[in-house]
């Protein structure tokens, strides 16, 4: 089976709905290590286990949609 190319492979949409103050330090930097950085912007991320991962971590603050 061929490995998918960059364009090929899926990404995801994530944007941050609720704000992380008040969150444990490490839910916070996982928000700034997604590249979120003011309440309601975006940003597309590859869809990998590192990224759902991170996606995990902090569900109850985002929203995501796919791309």
């Amino acid at each position: 089976m061929a490995k998918a190319t960059a364009a090929e492979a899926k990404k995801l949409k994530i944007t941050l709905v609720k704000s992380p103050i008040g969150c444990l330090k490490d839910q916070q930097a996982t928000v700034v290590a997604l590249g979120l950085k003011k309440l309601h912007s975006t940003v597309t991320q590859p869809d990998n286990a590192c990224t759902r991962g991170m996606i995990f971590k902090v569900k109850h603050l985002i929203t995501v949609e796919e791309v």
